[in-house]
């Protein structure tokens, strides 16, 4: 068995005493994983950080074998961590990823998604593409969030919260006295353009909701990553 693709690496961890075990997320094979050869040595462990951009080859005798990988790095994001911000970005794309999405399984439109908030990181507007990536997160693993119209009215402007039960935005004339039973929505969230500092961790609010939820199951009842929670933390901080 084999194939050849492009990904987005998503972690590495030594395997014996030269080979490295890595995590991808592809752009058609799903989250995968794979040994690379020489891959904890000094030379190539320097490539294999977080969000770099390979192309892959992967081979085993088996499919469900976890097989080898041959790579070749050709985007780079270690300029990054001179971006205390940006760096807990990818690395909390790289921790949700790791944990919501099932192992060898096609998500073409989260893929592109991830791929184009990678090459934001760091720029005007990437906290706005980040919190939008986490609704297309929840989409894709199937809990998807309705933020087309008031679930009780049926207006499609002036949606002002979210059910925590049905995922369905309201407006405030919608919520009525429910108003503080329901999760806030940050206005313009569910359109694609500019998000104040408040509104990006107002949405994140939101996402993290159903994302606990979730994934609690996965999770053994653990809570979210670590590393997205230092991503919320860094973002709630006065500017």
């Amino acid at each position: 068995m084999d194939w050849r693709d492009e990904g987005i690496l998503l972690s590495m961890r030594p395997h014996g005493e030269t080979s490295a075990i890595v995590e991808v997320l592809t752009a058609r094979h799903g989250r995968h994983m794979g040994v690379v050869r020489g891959g904890a040595s000094r030379r190539m462990a320097a490539s294999l950080q977080p969000g770099t951009g390979l192309t892959l080859e992967w081979r085993a005798r088996l499919d469900d074998h976890i097989g080898s990988f041959t790579v070749e790095p050709v985007t780079s994001r270690a300029h990054l961590l001179a971006d205390r911000l940006a760096l807990a970005g990818l690395l909390s794309v790289c921790a949700l990823l790791h944990e919501a999405v099932p192992e060898r399984e096609p998500h073409p439109a989260l893929w592109r998604r991830t791929l184009a908030l990678m090459d934001m990181l760091g720029e005007a507007g990437w906290t706005a593409a980040y919190v939008r990536w986490e609704l297309c997160l929840l989409e894709e693993i199937g809990f998807g969030l309705d933020l087309s119209a008031c679930a009780v009215t049926g207006a499609t402007e002036g949606l002002a919260y979210v059910s925590p039960k049905t995922g369905r935005a309201v407006t405030a004339r919608g919520a009525g006295d429910w108003a503080d039973r329901l999760i806030p929505l940050p206005e313009g969230l569910e359109a694609d353009g500019p998000l104040s500092p408040q509104a990006v961790v107002t949405g994140l609010r939101l996402t993290g909701f159903f994302l606990d939820r979730g994934l609690r199951p996965v999770l053994h009842d653990r809570p979210l990553p670590e590393a997205r929670s230092r991503l919320v933390d860094l973002l709630s901080r006065p500017a």
